[in-house]
């Protein structure tokens, strides 16, 4: 997969929209799906309104990456690093649970997204 148009079909098949049906969804006509589809156009709203519909990036959606999520999902900073954060974790276990520092160190790799 290598083009916008292609991606764009391939997002509206996979949920097994049809054209039409893509069209009413975004609000524009069936042939402007049908042209955005096959890279005769492709208006910038349009864009927008398939990566909000199937809450993939404009990064994925311009072929820019493969990931749905976008170049900058995976350079966030690592969870531990924000202090507010870690305030309201320790705010969110009682102290005196003998689990206490295991859960918090749970919850912060979840959230790291390390198993």
């Amino acid at each position: 997969m290598n083009t916008v148009g292609e991606r764009l079909k391939t997002l509206r098949e996979g949920m097994g929209l049809s054209q039409k049906k893509m069209a009413e969804l975004l609000d524009v006509t069936q042939p402007s799906i049908n042209r955005y589809e096959h890279g005769k156009a492709v208006p910038i709203e349009v864009l927008i309104g398939y990566a909000d519909y199937f809450d993939v990036s404009m990064d994925y959606i311009t072929c820019r990456c493969d990931e749905p999520q976008g170049k900058l999902y995976q350079a966030r900073p690592p969870i531990s690093d924000n202090p507010e954060l870690g305030k309201f974790i320790e705010m969110c276990f009682d102290p005196h649970s003998p689990m206490n520092g295991r859960l918090k160190e749970a919850l912060f790799r979840m959230m790291e997204g390390k198993q």
